[in-house]
């Protein structure tokens, strides 16, 4: 018999799955120690439409009498559970009705259909549209022992509208949380700041903080990511009522390909480097092979070298690399000094987030993928020269049994066997090759104070030496076919890897075209480009400049620094080979998407799924394949974008930034105030709330004193309310941006347009006074201030 009423305390981890998201954490909470008051979870199965059937009734009254048996004159919360609510895509804060203080049986029942019926109401409808997400059929009931509390609040373990994690944020009122998550009552705000948890805030709450730093430091490892905590404190204890995560700080939708790694928290990314290998915007199959592999050599907890996606295109997260070092007491400026060489100077106004690390838990989290790292380094030195000259072999053979691959399960098991396998060595290889390059720093520096820039880039530029650099090797290769010196055969074998979409799987290689090398010829020709005469020129200068530093130096410096040079070019060498072949590994992984989309029939939209979607394809699974147009459509999106900049701070909206017609190209700060909005100037004309929801719009007001005038509300407007709980919730995707008096940063209204994507401004104060019908105003969400416009 299917399972209709069950205990927090006693839900398996099926019937989690079942309770919905409120449910399905409290009873996780609630079994992992937390202080969670008692409660039970009405499932969807004890529903006929609306009503419970009596089976169920029953078993919600023995399950009520066994609380109030414990805790005599109890009340209860009655809340929605449905199974999107408190997830990681939508929260849908306050959207479902709760009920408050339920005491008797008949107030029990009713209360329980009251809350399943709010699945249909208005504003439980606008949200799911606003949030692509389907009807909420199936809605548990959460019936939950109340607690008086004396103080309730929130708490964001990360800052929901920059993403900062250095200091918890929270906010609580006097009584019960409702008059504070409805946006109907100006909270008490206080902080926790990393690592320590260090409180500042009033006095009411000082003995308690701790206590609740340490939970909310528990449930973001536990859980996985920031949380958005709602507490209580009643009888000298403290009590956790709920958590979800902080749906804002999402890197986006597997889904649909929405994918945008800067909203995930305060971060500085660059893809000065890395864009330079894996240029352009990349289709979810490609992005997932890198990220997987990404994931395989990373040390620190969620640190993308070469993987961070945003809207497509691939960064490197700077400041979580940096932050290591000052959590284990080490200045990041010599780092970001020698960081530059790499990633390229940094802007004069650009700032480093640091995310605050504590010293033992990055030991904690590091030191297992540590020791595993120098293990896998170790294997990969001493495969290094084999791996290098039996790579092209395998890489022929494999593509052509993948090639010749007739059925689905044979093309799993050269997956699991030896592509899989060959990816991780290539890897491995290279980031060990890479690695020797270290040695290029120290040298440069010497080589600038001893001969100047100018002559040091020129020593440093011949790292060639006398043997080949592979990153010229299609260049002097093609110099060579057209001389005769090497077939086009021969050069397809050798270079047909490379090209200017290396990691990009849709996209075939130069191999694979028969005119692309010809196109190549037929362009040197008209440009009459001289391979060998512009590498002999740039040998002379390398050689003089080596002349004019001898002269510099005694005769014994020089030559150990001629030896430093040959050491680095061989170095140099190296990382170039095991690159070279690491590239040529990575494209097998094109030979095995075509292959699937053969044996599938989907042909190249497998380049829309993810590799993980591949693999379950090829097992019979294809319940992924209706995404395939929305991700398309996405990619199209992305495409269709300019450039962008090369350093990204904070939550970057690249379509509003792309329409701004002075945007700035190399670098983007969300936390940079906006010109003219900083608070500089006319006070006359400023509004200073708190930020509510980040973004920054220009619109007419329309002052609103009740949520039925919403008619009046037209599309692009800003929304000015006295206050805003839920009941003004359906008329939020309408509005431009919205601005309070009343209301904390952390009420359910403030999440809502956070989600939403909606700037907003809550608890101005006087909004509704200063402002008027038809005002021109600027809002700035992430700033927390409403500049009037004349």
């Amino acid at each position: 018999m299917e399972t209709m009423v069950v205990s927090l305390k006693e839900m398996t981890l099926e019937q989690q799955a079942m309770a919905g998201g409120k449910g399905g954490k409290l009873a996780f909470m609630l079994q992992k120690g937390y202080p969670v008051p008692d409660g039970l979870v009405v499932l969807p199965a004890a529903f006929e439409q609306e009503e419970l059937n009596e089976e169920a009734w029953a078993e919600v009254q023995a399950g009520v009498e066994a609380i109030r048996a414990k805790h005599p004159g109890t009340s209860f919360a009655i809340r929605s559970s449905a199974r999107s609510e408190d997830s990681a895509q939508a929260s849908f804060a306050g959207e479902f009705e709760t009920l408050l203080n339920v005491k008797t049986d008949n107030e029990l029942r009713e209360a329980i259909r009251t809350v399943r019926r709010s699945r249909h109401s208005e504003r439980v409808q606008a949200y799911s549209t606003a949030q692509k997400l389907g009807a909420a059929d199936q809605l548990a009931v959460v019936i939950q022992r109340m607690v008086p509390s004396e103080l309730a609040g929130v708490l964001f373990t990360a800052d929901p509208i920059t993403g900062s994690s250095v200091a918890m944020t929270g906010n609580y009122v006097y009584g019960l949380g409702e008059r504070l998550v409805s946006g109907e009552a100006n909270a008490h705000p206080f902080t926790l700041t990393r690592p320590k948890g260090s409180y500042e805030g009033p006095a009411d709450f000082t003995r308690f903080a701790a206590k609740l730093y340490r939970y909310a430091l528990r449930l973001e490892e536990e859980l996985g990511g920031p949380q958005d905590m709602e507490w209580a404190v009643a009888g000298g204890r403290l009590y956790l009522l709920q958590t979800r995560p902080i749906t804002t700080l999402r890197a986006g939708s597997s889904d649909t390909y929405e994918w945008n790694d800067s909203a995930a928290g305060d971060f500085l990314w660059s893809n000065t480097n890395v864009g330079e290998a894996m240029s352009g915007v990349f289709t979810p199959l490609s992005w997932s092979f890198l990220r997987m592999l990404d994931e395989e050599q990373t040390v620190i907890p969620g640190y993308y070298l070469f993987s961070g996606n945003l809207y497509g295109r691939m960064y490197t997260n700077i400041s979580l690399g940096l932050s290591v070092y000052p959590a284990v007491g080490k200045d990041i400026k010599p780092l970001v000094t020698r960081m530059s060489e790499v990633f390229g100077l940094m802007p004069e106004d650009a700032v480093i987030p640091v995310f605050p690390f504590t010293k033992w838990g990055l030991a904690k989290a590091m030191v297992p993928r540590l020791i595993t790292r120098l293990k896998k380094m170790k294997q990969a030195s001493g495969l290094m020269s084999r791996h290098l000259d039996s790579s092209p072999s395998w890489c022929r053979t494999l593509t052509a049994r993948i090639s010749r691959a007739k059925t689905k399960e044979a093309l799993i098991k050269l997956w699991n066997e030896e592509l899989l396998p060959g990816n991780l060595t290539a890897l491995w290889v290279a980031l060990t090759g890479g690695r020797r390059m270290v040695i290029a720093h120290k040298l440069s520096q010497a080589l600038i104070r001893l001969a100047g820039t100018e002559d040091a880039n020129t020593l440093m530029s011949n790292l060639r030496g006398g043997a080949a650099l592979e990153s010229l090797g299609p260049v002097i290769g093609i110099a060579k076919v057209m001389r005769g010196d090497m077939s086009r055969d021969e050069y397809r074998l050798k270079y047909g890897h490379r090209g200017p979409h290396e990691f990009e799987l849709s996209i075939a290689h130069p191999g694979e075209d028969p005119e692309w090398l010809e196109r190549q010829i037929e362009d040197f020709r008209q440009a009459g480009t001289d391979v060998e005469g512009l590498l002999a020129k740039q040998k002379a200068q390398y050689e003089a400049a080596l002349r004019r530093l001898e002269t510099k130096v005694p005769s014994g410096k020089a030559g150990r620094l001629s030896e430093r040079l040959n050491r680095v070019g061989e170095a140099a060498r190296l990382r170039e080979s095991v690159r070279s072949e690491w590239t040529r590994v990575f494209r097998v992984n094109r030979a095995f998407a075509l292959q699937a989309g053969r044996l599938t029939g989907i042909g190249e939209d497998v380049f829309f799924l993810y590799l993980e979607e591949v693999l379950r394809l090829l097992q019979g699974d294809a319940s992924m394949l209706p995404l395939v147009p929305v991700r398309k459509a996405t990619f199209r999106r992305y495409e269709a974008l300019p450039p962008l900049p090369s350093l990204i701070r904070g939550k970057f909206d690249a379509f509003r930034w792309a329409e701004a017609p002075n945007r700035r190209l190399d670098y983007y700060d969300a936390t940079a105030p906006v010109a003219g909005i900083d608070g500089e100037g006319d006070a006359e004309a400023l509004l200073q709330g708190f930020a509510g929801a980040a973004g920054r719009v220009e619109g007419f007001v329309r002052v609103l004193g009740t949520p039925e005038e919403g008619t009046e509300l037209r599309p692009g407007e800003i929304l000015v309310a006295s206050t805003t709980n839920v009941g003004w919730t359906p008329l939020f995707p309408r509005a431009g941006a919205v601005v309070t008096d009343i209301g904390a940063p952390l009420s359910h209204a403030a999440i809502v347009a956070r989600e939403l994507g909606i700037p907003a401004v809550v608890g101005c104060g006087n909004a509704t006074a200063r402002l008027k019908t038809g005002d021109r105003v600027l809002v700035d969400g992430g700033q927390g201030v409403v500049k009037i416009l004349k």
